[in-house]
């Protein structure tokens, strides 16, 4: 009778009467586990952590071959804020069930509960690929991907559950949050005004977004999108570029270095050169990839950096042993934390990931010695409408004019030594107009 009693209030969504009901259970029968299972459950919903864990704790007890008593153990040990004991207890569950989707979806809970995102995200990756239909796993994956600077991936991974539910608001919206992580405004909206369309109490908050958005949020393309970007073609980076698109700009950049000359005579390497005493610059290689650029520029560098926002592709650009100094990170913050100290900066198709040059070019101003170079390419672009000086084309890669370049690198105190045609790069079999430059710091 208490049974069906706590069921019948469980059933009708009122887990308080639920709770009542299955404590009288446990008091009238303490050796039932059923009774502590159903406690378990009916605390869980009427918010009660502590009850909860407590009657999970004892179900287990009672009878610990019951899967689902375990599975909510682990759940309630994480809503109880007890992140590693949740985070053993899943372990255990999916070294024993490792096909589970419920036990991986428990521990990628708790390993993100406990701030090791990385073994969080595995985790998540495993659920969803064992219940690819698993709305909520992809969405907490997605959330996680997006905070781990992997915005692309969350989007791939909730387009297609959005065209199978086209009326979830919950998907439409995170899939606008990632395109507000890319900065791809246009179609942030077009996945916002969806989910407040679906959404119309305001739950999701997406009016705000909208709004900021039409204000003219969002204008270039953010670190998220660029880190996202390469971290996944770095396996084939070298491969593809190289031999399918013709990558010629270390090359092309290089052969006009040699051909404008030495600006002044060569310092000796710094403390921690590759090759100790031996005449050369110290040359920095803005968004370095996987290090075709230090091929090239090695022989000139007595002291070779590189810095790129994405990880994997410095790993494959350490491999090639080249550089003296590797790091993580945006190309303008590389600039800051040693002014007057670079000879040479390179930037070999880089500047097509950058609208608004002026940070960058005030931050190389600052960064170059007197008489340093600032060697870079730039896709050319020819008219330009909006009077911006540059454009994202439809390959999101913004190009730049001329004129932009100059006038951006005169209101930095930039000299413009060199700036010429070139092609740096082939798309569908044709050369892609660009611009080659470089600029000198003046020595007064």
């Amino acid at each position: 009778m208490l049974f069906q009693t706590g069921y019948d209030r469980l059933y009708a969504a009122d887990a308080v009467g639920a709770a009542r009901a299955f404590r009288l259970a446990c008091a009238a029968d303490p050796a039932s586990g059923e009774a502590w299972g159903a406690l378990a459950d009916s605390t869980r919903d009427a918010g009660e952590a502590a009850g909860s864990l407590a009657a999970c704790g004892r179900a287990v007890a009672l009878d610990p071959g019951v899967w689902p008593w375990r599975i909510a153990l682990a759940e309630a040990l994480r809503t109880a804020g007890r992140f590693e004991e949740a985070v053993a207890t899943g372990r255990v569950l999916t070294a024993e069930r490792p096909d589970s989707a419920t036990a991986r979806l428990g521990l990628a809970r708790a390993l993100a509960a406990s701030g090791r995102r990385d073994a969080a995200l595995e985790e998540y990756r495993e659920a969803v690929a064992l219940r690819p239909g698993d709305r909520e796993a992809a969405l907490e994956l997605a959330a996680l991907l997006v905070e781990a600077g992997d915005a692309l991936g969350a989007v791939e991974l909730l387009q297609p559950l959005s065209r199978r539910d086209p009326e979830d608001a919950d998907l439409h919206a995170a899939i606008g949050r990632a395109w507000i992580a890319l900065q791809e405004s246009a179609k942030a909206l077009t996945a916002l005004r969806r989910a407040e369309h679906l959404d119309p109490d305001g739950r999701l908050g997406c009016a705000a977004l909208i709004s900021a958005l039409e204000g003219g949020a969002g204008e270039d393309l953010s670190a998220a999108y660029v880190r996202a970007l390469f971290d996944r073609y770095a396996d084939r980076f070298d491969q593809d570029l190289v031999g399918k698109l013709g990558y010629s700009a270390p090359a092309l950049l290089r052969e006009a270095v040699d051909r404008l000359g030495p600006a002044s005579e060569p310092r000796a390497s710094e403390p921690g050169a590759s090759e100790p005493g031996a005449p050369g610059l110290r040359v920095l290689d803005l968004g370095c990839g996987t290090g075709l650029a230090g091929v090239a520029f090695r022989p000139l560098a007595a002291y070779l950096a590189g810095v790129d926002l994405a990880p994997r592709m410095v790993e494959k650009a350490r491999a090639r042993a080249l550089y003296d100094e590797l790091a993580v990170g945006d190309v303008v913050a590389a600039l800051a934390p040693a002014p007057g100290s670079w000879d040479l900066l390179v930037a070999a198709d880089v500047l097509v990931y950058l609208g608004n040059l002026t940070a960058l070019f005030e931050g190389a101003a600052k960064a170059l010695r007197p008489a340093g170079r600032f060697a870079a390419t730039v896709e050319r672009l020819e008219g330009d409408a909006a009077g911006a000086g540059h454009a994202l084309g439809p390959s999101r890669r913004y190009a730049h004019t001329e004129a932009y370049l100059r006038e951006t690198a005169a209101a930095a105190g930039l000299t413009v030594r060199l700036m010429e045609p070139c092609s740096p790069r082939r798309e569908k079999g044709v050369g892609v107009p660009g611009l080659l430059f470089i600029l000198e710091k003046p020595e007064n």
